[in-house]
């Protein structure tokens, strides 16, 4: 019953079933009423035409000529209740009943009856009612038999006509099965019904989303194959210098480069992870981020490079405001941010995070990271949120993959990225907007 020509059909033929039915009942219920009227009209008749004659104990009488036979009975009555006439025996006969027209109950049946008083006699004459409901049978049957035979053709032109308004829905579903997965283009549903065309628009515009998604994995693998390649090249050659090296500080140098070869690419790879995750549609899981919380948690994990480095990392403002987002995602947007900005900043500089409540725009939080490394010329502004675009002359070691990263968690939080100069100086001043929590 799941088939949509099965329903229609079901419900079509259901309703034209219940339909003659509905009227066959009524036709036989006008039947009759048209039988008790005549009929009774007959019993009045038979009754006054019987009323003037004279009987005896002995005597005989009959219908009267010219009424038709419908099993009609003739009783006479004397007014105390003693029968003293019967036209013709019977299994079981109505007793003595009021005057004028009544139904009188039997074991047998229901009877109507006339009755009428005559001369100190009481004349009554009566009829089964199964007569009657024979009768109304008969009439209501020759009533809708044209329509019983008409029944069956309905049925036949209703499935041909289901199955012709189906029939274009049957096609398109044929060329779903047969269409190769790579095929481009649209799906065409012009000879569809209005009714199916928003289902067509919107597998459209699905096939439309996975395409894209399609062509944007196959660009990030692309990506990602020939950016890995750079790393994997180098540790091997790491690796053969460092077979090669003589023991003693030799093969010490050759061992801390291989040690910082593996970590570089263990930071490309787990950004490539992450960057893919994002792409993907990001963390679905939310709950509420307290984002200075975050904030110190990822600096105490990066104080050790900001000290190799001999980089001042330190917040100067945190206001106290909350996130409805991932918490995961989240730490790795503060986690590049500050990672980028220590690897960038010379010996002796000074990296700030401040979180601020923005009123401005309505409610929202503003993280910001300020460094003193080169920064970032306007014209790249841009450009350095596409995947492994690095900026010509920037240091070496970066994957290019730190802000893309950043603004594509930022974007499915709601929020977005600016890229500005640094206020006190040289470096770069990096802000990011994010909606607070609605209070309840």
């Amino acid at each position: 019953m799941n088939s949509l020509r099965n329903r229609l059909l079901v419900w079509l033929l259901g309703s034209v079933v219940v339909a003659g039915s509905v009227g066959a009942w009524f036709s036989y219920r006008n039947a009759l009423a048209e039988a008790n009227a005549f009929f009774d009209y007959h019993l009045r008749e038979t009754g006054l035409l019987l009323r003037d004659q004279v009987y005896g104990l002995a005597g005989t009488a009959a219908v009267p000529r010219g009424v038709p036979g419908y099993d009609f009975v003739v009783q006479v009555w004397t007014l105390d209740g003693v029968r003293v006439y019967l036209s013709r025996p019977h299994t079981v006969l109505p007793g003595l009943t009021t005057l004028g027209l009544s139904t009188a109950e039997t074991p047998d049946g229901r009877w109507r009856v006339f009755g009428v008083e005559a001369r100190g006699r009481i004349i009554q004459v009566a009829q089964p009612m199964h007569v009657r409901e024979e009768r109304a049978a008969q009439l209501a049957l020759r009533t809708i038999a044209p329509f019983a035979l008409l029944v069956p053709a309905l049925g036949l032109l209703i499935v041909w006509i289901v199955g012709r308004a189906i029939a274009p829905v049957r096609r398109f579903g044929d060329v779903l099965r047969t269409r190769p997965p790579d095929a481009p283009g649209p799906l065409q549903g012009d000879d569809l019904p209005d009714e199916v065309l928003p289902l067509v628009s919107g597998m459209n515009d699905l096939l439309a989303r996975q395409q894209a998604s399609v062509e944007r994995e196959r660009a990030f693998i692309a990506d990602a194959a020939h950016e890995l390649r750079t790393p994997l090249t180098a540790l091997h050659l790491q690796v053969q210098a460092l077979r090669d090296a003589a023991p003693g500080a030799e093969r010490d140098e050759a061992v801390q480069r291989l040690q910082a070869g593996v970590e570089r690419a263990t930071r490309l790879v787990e950004q490539l992870l992450a960057l893919a995750r994002e792409e993907r549609g990001g963390a679905r899981q939310r709950e509420p981020v307290a984002i200075c919380s975050l904030v110190r948690e990822v600096i105490e994990d990066l104080l050790p490079l900001a000290d190799a480095r001999d980089v001042d990392l330190g917040v100067t403002r945190a206001d106290p405001v909350i996130v409805d987002g991932n918490r995961d995602a989240l730490g790795v947007l503060v986690r590049n941010l500050l990672d980028n900005a220590i690897r960038h900043s010379p010996p002796g500089g000074q990296v700030d995070v401040s979180v601020e409540s923005d009123a401005s725009a309505g409610p929202r939080a503003l993280l910001v990271v300020t460094d003193q490394g080169p920064g970032i010329p306007p014209a790249e502004r841009e450009r350095v949120f596409d995947r492994f675009y690095r900026v010509p002359g920037a240091a070496a070691g970066g994957s290019g993959i730190g802000l893309a990263l950043v603004r594509s968690i930022a974007r499915h939080h709601g929020g977005d990225v600016r890229l500005d100069d640094n206020p006190s100086g040289t470096g770069l001043r990096v802000a990011v907007d994010l909606p607070v929590q609605a209070r309840p």
